[in-house]
Protein backbone atom coordinates (compact mmCIF):
# COMPACT_ATOMS: atom_id res chain seq x y z
CA UNK A 1 0.00 0.00 0.00
CA UNK A 2 1.47 3.44 -0.60
CA UNK A 3 0.88 5.72 1.81
CA UNK A 4 -1.06 8.87 0.91
CA UNK A 5 1.06 12.29 0.92
CA UNK A 6 -1.52 14.13 3.57
CA UNK A 7 -1.91 11.18 6.23
CA UNK A 8 -0.64 9.98 9.41
CA UNK A 9 -0.50 6.52 9.66
CA UNK A 10 2.42 4.93 12.42
CA UNK A 11 2.23 1.31 13.81
CA UNK A 12 -0.94 -0.12 12.11
CA UNK A 13 -1.51 -3.78 10.38
CA UNK A 14 -3.62 -2.69 7.11
CA UNK A 15 -4.09 -6.41 5.33
CA UNK A 16 -3.90 -6.92 0.89
CA UNK A 17 -5.87 -5.06 -1.04
CA UNK A 18 -7.40 -2.28 1.18
CA UNK A 19 -7.59 1.37 -0.18
CA UNK A 20 -6.43 4.08 2.56
CA UNK A 21 -7.57 7.36 0.98
CA UNK A 22 -5.95 10.81 1.44
CA UNK A 23 -5.89 13.14 5.26
CA UNK A 24 -6.66 9.93 7.71
CA UNK A 25 -5.33 9.41 10.99
CA UNK A 26 -4.52 5.66 11.61
CA UNK A 27 -2.37 4.77 15.28
CA UNK A 28 -1.91 1.47 16.43
CA UNK A 29 -5.31 0.00 15.16
CA UNK A 30 -5.49 -2.83 12.74
CA UNK A 31 -7.50 -2.86 9.35
CA UNK A 32 -8.60 -6.18 8.03
CA UNK A 33 -8.53 -7.00 3.79
CA UNK A 34 -10.05 -5.24 1.05
CA UNK A 35 -11.49 -2.55 3.25
CA UNK A 36 -12.03 1.29 1.72
CA UNK A 37 -10.85 3.77 4.10
CA UNK A 38 -12.01 7.73 3.18
CA UNK A 39 -10.54 10.85 3.86
CA UNK A 40 -10.94 12.51 7.40
CA UNK A 41 -11.08 9.06 9.31
CA UNK A 42 -9.36 8.46 12.41
CA UNK A 43 -8.67 5.18 13.87
CA UNK A 44 -7.28 5.20 17.45
CA UNK A 45 -4.88 2.56 18.46
CA UNK A 46 -6.17 -0.90 19.86
CA UNK A 47 -9.08 -0.51 17.58
CA UNK A 48 -10.17 -3.40 14.56
CA UNK A 49 -11.19 -3.52 11.58
CA UNK A 50 -12.62 -6.40 10.07
CA UNK A 51 -12.21 -7.21 6.12
CA UNK A 52 -14.40 -5.69 3.39
CA UNK A 53 -15.60 -2.86 5.62
CA UNK A 54 -16.54 0.70 3.98
CA UNK A 55 -15.50 3.58 6.56
CA UNK A 56 -16.90 6.96 4.71
CA UNK A 57 -15.47 10.38 5.77
CA UNK A 58 -15.65 11.82 8.92
CA UNK A 59 -15.32 8.94 10.98
CA UNK A 60 -13.87 8.93 14.63
CA UNK A 61 -13.02 4.83 15.94
CA UNK A 62 -11.53 5.25 19.14
CA UNK A 63 -9.67 2.62 21.43
CA UNK A 64 -12.38 -0.10 22.41
CA UNK A 65 -14.05 -0.49 19.00
CA UNK A 66 -14.10 -3.79 17.05
CA UNK A 67 -15.95 -3.65 13.90
CA UNK A 68 -16.87 -7.05 12.16
CA UNK A 69 -16.52 -8.07 8.67
CA UNK A 70 -18.60 -6.63 5.58
CA UNK A 71 -19.84 -3.53 7.34
CA UNK A 72 -20.18 -0.52 6.10
CA UNK A 73 -19.52 2.72 8.65
CA UNK A 74 -21.38 6.25 6.93
CA UNK A 75 -19.97 9.53 6.83
CA UNK A 76 -19.91 11.46 9.76
CA UNK A 77 -20.17 8.71 12.65
CA UNK A 78 -18.77 8.95 15.87
CA UNK A 79 -17.91 6.23 18.05
CA UNK A 80 -17.41 7.35 21.90
CA UNK A 81 -15.69 5.01 24.50
CA UNK A 82 -15.96 6.94 27.61
CA UNK A 83 -19.09 7.28 29.45
CA UNK A 84 -18.00 9.82 32.05
CA UNK A 85 -14.98 12.28 30.09
CA UNK A 86 -12.82 14.54 31.44
CA UNK A 87 -9.69 16.35 31.48
CA UNK A 88 -7.93 13.87 33.81
CA UNK A 89 -6.27 10.62 32.76
CA UNK A 90 -8.39 8.48 35.05
CA UNK A 91 -11.24 6.96 33.14
CA UNK A 92 -12.43 3.69 32.14
CA UNK A 93 -12.46 2.36 28.70
CA UNK A 94 -16.16 0.66 27.46
CA UNK A 95 -15.68 -1.66 24.81
CA UNK A 96 -18.01 -1.31 21.64
CA UNK A 97 -18.54 -4.12 19.37
CA UNK A 98 -20.29 -3.82 15.69
CA UNK A 99 -21.19 -7.53 14.29
CA UNK A 100 -20.21 -8.65 10.28
CA UNK A 101 -23.22 -7.21 7.86
CA UNK A 102 -24.47 -4.82 10.02
CA UNK A 103 -24.34 -0.78 8.59
CA UNK A 104 -24.51 2.53 10.54
CA UNK A 105 -25.88 5.45 8.89
CA UNK A 106 -24.41 9.33 8.20
CA UNK A 107 -23.82 11.34 11.48
CA UNK A 108 -24.97 8.69 14.22
CA UNK A 109 -23.14 8.61 17.83
CA UNK A 110 -22.07 5.36 19.32
CA UNK A 111 -22.02 5.51 22.77
CA UNK A 112 -19.38 3.18 24.77
CA UNK A 113 -20.24 -0.13 25.69
CA UNK A 114 -23.07 -1.17 23.25
CA UNK A 115 -23.34 -4.17 20.80
CA UNK A 116 -24.95 -3.67 17.20
CA UNK A 117 -25.82 -7.32 16.39
CA UNK A 118 -25.39 -9.06 13.11
CA UNK A 119 -26.89 -7.93 9.84
CA UNK A 120 -28.76 -4.73 11.72
CA UNK A 121 -29.13 -1.19 10.56
CA UNK A 122 -28.57 1.79 11.96
CA UNK A 123 -30.52 4.86 10.95
CA UNK A 124 -29.25 8.17 10.04
CA UNK A 125 -28.70 10.64 12.83
CA UNK A 126 -29.31 8.18 15.27
CA UNK A 127 -27.76 7.62 19.03
CA UNK A 128 -27.35 4.38 19.71
CA UNK A 129 -27.60 3.86 23.59
CA UNK A 130 -28.28 0.38 24.01
CA UNK A 131 -27.44 -2.84 22.27
CA UNK A 132 -29.12 -2.92 19.01
CA UNK A 133 -29.56 -7.42 18.25
CA UNK A 134 -29.23 -8.98 14.88
CA UNK A 135 -31.43 -8.16 11.79
CA UNK A 136 -32.97 -5.38 13.69
CA UNK A 137 -33.50 -1.39 12.15
CA UNK A 138 -33.32 0.59 14.96
CA UNK A 139 -33.45 4.59 14.53
CA UNK A 140 -33.58 7.97 16.55
CA UNK A 141 -32.36 9.24 19.73
CA UNK A 142 -32.37 7.56 21.40
CA UNK A 143 -31.85 5.04 18.91
CA UNK A 144 -34.89 2.59 19.29
CA UNK A 145 -35.53 -0.79 17.34
CA UNK A 146 -38.43 -0.20 15.06
CA UNK A 147 -38.71 -3.64 13.29
CA UNK A 148 -37.31 -6.95 12.21
CA UNK A 149 -35.38 -6.77 9.00
CA UNK A 150 -33.93 -9.90 7.13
Amino acid sequence: MKKPGFSVIKNVKIGKGTVIRDHVNLYGCRIGSMCKVESFVYIEEGAVIGDRCKIKPHTFIPTGVTIGNDVLIGPGVVFTNDKYPTVRDDWKLYRTVVEDWASIGAGSVIVPGVRIGKHAMIGAGSVVTKDIPAYRLAYGCPARIVKKIR
